[in-house]
């Protein structure tokens, strides 16, 4: 049986979708572990991308398997994809805690993805309220981290004082996460080399790290 990542954040515009797809093409290592994406969000943002990637790709050489499903149904379809996949990355919709939860609930890592401001913080201690009790285990991955900024020391402090546990890896204000999602692609396949590229290869691995 392989692992549910559940990527979720109560606060739209965090880079949630953008994450998914690249994790699950990274964790797949091009097509060397078998990686399925589970979008339950209405907007079907993940979908249109997959839809893209085919069109770009082909239908048989996208390297993972996609489906969709909405509220409760979200658990059993991803509890059916870890029968044939190694990871099964979950997206979640935005302001809507009834049809995030089921995804929530069977997880076996929920990734909370958080840009770092005072306002993002605040709405993402929503999500984290989710985890705290009796929940799966959860991690911070702080997003479009500007590349002249830091870090809020309060910041990370007050997540680690609620949630605890925040990735050592963050994911810069990059335009080639965006640039290369519109062609259904992530910054792994056209970045080669780039910071985008090892940024994405990091946290797929210690996200798998986490998980062993």
């Amino acid at each position: 049986m392989g692992s549910i990542i559940t990527v979720a954040q109560q606060k739209g515009g965090t880079g949630k979708t953008t994450l998914s797809a690249h994790l699950a093409v990274a964790l797949s290592e091009g097509g060397k572990r078998p990686v399925a994406l589970l979008d339950v969000d209405p907007q079907g943002s993940l979908g249109k991308w997959y839809e893209v990637r085919e069109a770009t790709l082909g239908e048989a050489e996208t390297g993972l398997d996609f489906r969709t499903a909405s509220g409760w149904g979200a658990r059993r379809e991803a509890q059916r994809l870890t029968r044939d996949s190694e990871y099964v990355v979950i997206d979640t919709p935005p302001h809507a805690d009834l049809d995030a939860r089921p995804a929530i609930e069977c997880a076996d890592l929920v990734i909370v993805p958080v840009q770092p401001t005072p306002p993002d913080l605040s709405a993402t201690m929503t999500t984290l309220d989710m985890l705290a009790d009796g929940g799966p285990a959860g991690v911070v991955v702080f997003n479009r981290v500007p590349s002249r900024g830091k870090l809020a020391a309060e910041m990370a402090e007050a997540i680690r004082d609620f949630a605890g546990d925040i990735a050592s890896t963050s994911l810069g204000n990059r335009v080639a996460y965006a640039g290369c999602f519109s062609r259904g692609l992530t910054a792994i396949e056209t970045g080669g080399n780039t910071r985008a590229a090892e940024e994405i290869r990091e946290l797929a691995q210690e996200i798998v790290t986490r998980l062993s």
